[in-house]
Formats: structure tokens, sequence, C-alpha cells
């Protein structure tokens, strides 16, 4: 992969944002200008499928690595950082990121670590996937990136990981997207047992607490992985070659490990790094988080997932819940992009 631009990618992108936004110009000016008046519908003319690719991706060291990342839209646009969840990719966001360029936005799109091109610097590095670990290292990239405050947004993992920036570092975070909204959780807050249909939802996760887990994952992350996107979204007809993209971020020598780490950390059966220990601390009082946010939910999102009322109260700014119709799962920017788009430049005019 290479740093270098690909202009041909950046003149086909340049040419369907002009596409999109030609009739729209102005109020697009507005969005950018964070009006009141906002108009999100501007954004719906992109249908979810519309790109198959990003083009050629750039590397960066950041933090403890080196981070594959897309890059769509102006230099000196609005930063918006799009965070993908378990099992998914940066694809997710194929078509939300042009979608933001039409309007000046710059999007950046990073492979978390396990993931795609993103490696770790060192052989000696803890494998670590416990939450605070993921934020620090977005936080990270924006500091190599030199972006002093960004629109964070991101399901799953990747809304987690906006949560808690927001959450503990405001002063980086202009607004917030998170599908499903409040995901902040700890070890110690999991010992609680849930009702037996939630338990059944988190069978993956108590799977993976077992070698046996560990080592079926290893063999079959490809099928796994595969068969979570069924349940997660069941009414999401994907085809082959759209979860071929993402399936090829899988292959990456750190996957396994982070993702097991991840799981077993969250249920207190892996020890996380003391480094993070006083993050941790702060997370497991649930913060609240104070930044404008907007929170999205599908309307059939087969993945566990909390109940809006059970967070509203989570976020003390201005705040709006909205409910993606038409049977949208677990993905939802890759299932809707446009709704997700014009949720961030809904909420950047907040």
């Amino acid at each position: 992969m290479s740093e270098k631009i690909n202009h041909q990618r950046r003149r086909f992108l340049g040419a369907a944002a002009m596409t999109i936004a030609t009739t729209q110009l102005g109020i697009f000016g507005s969005a950018i200008a964070q009006s009141s008046k906002t108009k999100p519908a501007v954004l719906s003319m992109m249908k979810s499928g519309t790109n198959t690719s990003f083009g050629s991706l750039r590397q960066i060291d950041a933090g403890v690595l080196n981070v594959g990342y897309a890059e769509v839209g102006p230099a000196n646009g609005r930063p918006v950082i799009l965070l993908h969840g378990w099992p998914y990719d940066i694809h997710s966001y194929v078509d939300v990121a042009p979608l933001l360029a039409s309007a000046g936005y710059r999007a950046i799109v990073p492979y978390l670590r396990g993931y795609g091109t993103t490696r770790f610097l060192s052989s000696e590095t803890f494998r670590n996937g416990q939450q605070s670990a993921i934020a620090v290292d977005i936080i990270a990239l924006m500091d190599t990136l030199k972006i002093e405050k960004a629109i964070l947004a991101g399901y799953d993992w990747g809304a987690r990981t906006a949560n808690i920036i927001a959450a503990l570092w405001p002063e980086r975070c202009k607004a917030l997207v998170s599908v499903s909204g409040y995901l902040i959780g700890s070890p110690e807050a999991n010992k609680t047992p849930l009702p037996p249909q939630a338990e059944l939802q988190w069978w993956y996760q108590f799977y993976f607490a077992t070698e046996r887990g560990r080592a079926g994952y290893e063999k079959y992350w490809h099928d796994f992985n595969k068969l979570i996107w069924k349940l997660a979204s069941p009414q999401w007809h994907f085809d082959d070659a759209t979860f071929e993209r993402s399936a090829a971020s899988f292959n990456n020598p750190d996957h396994v490990g982070i993702v097991i780490h991840n799981y077993r950390w969250r249920l207190g059966l892996a020890e996380g790094e003391s480094k993070y220990d006083e993050i941790e601390k702060r997370l497991a009082a649930a913060p609240a988080i104070a930044v404008p946010t907007i929170t999205l939910e599908g309307d059939a999102n087969g993945a566990p997932h909390p109940d809006a009322n059970s967070y509203a109260r989570k976020f003390s700014g201005k705040y709006a819940h909205q409910i993606v119709r038409g049977g949208v799962g677990h993905n939802l920017p890759q299932e809707a992009p446009q709704e997700f788009a014009k949720a961030i430049v809904e909420v950047d005019g907040f």
C-alpha cells in the first residue's frame, strides 16, 4: 500500500461527489458552516453498494501501530473519523466516505488494530484488545495526523471507541454519531447476569472464552465471520463479493489474538495492561457524554444491543435518537450509508 495519492481514484470520487452535490451546493455549504437549518435529506441520493473500493490506502506510524487508513475528501475539510467494528472493516464506510466528501468533509477511515494493513510496530507489544487501548490508538492517530478535533462516528467496537473519546477527551471530539448508543462498559459491570434470551445472543463471547473457541476462530474465521454478518443483519442480502472485500482484512497476523483478548477481557477472563488502569477506572464509572450526539439504531439489528431508553440519559449535551428503517441491521453505515452520512451532517449543525 502506498501513501501516494491515487489521482485517478480522486478524480473518480470527485466526479461522483459532484453528481451528488451539484443541485445541493448551497445547502452543503450551510452544513459546513454548522447552520442550524441543515437539511440532512440532501445526502439521500447514494445507495448502498454504489462504491466497491477506496483505491490506494495510506500507512502511517501512530502510537504502537503502523495504521492503514483510507482518506476521502479535501485535505482542508472538517475531519470525520469513521470507526468500524467486529467482524467488519473499513468497507463499512465505502459509500459513506464519498457522501461526506461531496459535502466538503475530510473522511478518515482507519483499520483498527488486528485488521487489514494495520500492524504493530514491535513484535514485543502485547496484543491487547481492551477498550481503552483501541481508543488510545485513535487519539495517537489524530495526533500524528495533526487533527486537533474531529467528528467521531462508529458502530460496534467503533461506537464504543468513539464513546470513550467523547467521554474522556471531549476536547478532541466535535460531535458524535453512535450506532446502538452508549457502549462503554467494564469487566466488573459485565459480571451481572442477563436474562437467558440476552445471554443466548452472546454465544460467541462464551465460545471465545474457551481454548476450543480460540482454535475454532483461528481455523474458521472466514466462515465464522460470515455467519455473524448473517445473524447480525438478517435482512441485509449482501453478496459474496461484498463479504470477501472485508474478509481480506481478517487475514491479519494479530486479528485472532486481538478478538479473543477483547472478549475475554470483557468477561474478566484476561488481564489488560496496567498503563490503561486509570483510563479503565474512569470508564468503569460510566461517564456521561456531553458533546453533541446522534444515536442510531437499525430496525432489524440482530446483534446484542441495548434499548435506547436505557442510555439516553448518558448523553448530557444536545442529543437525538433515530431509528433507521427498511430492514437495516447491525452494519448500519454499509447497509444505510445515506442515513449514516445524514446523521453526521446533522450533528455537525447542532
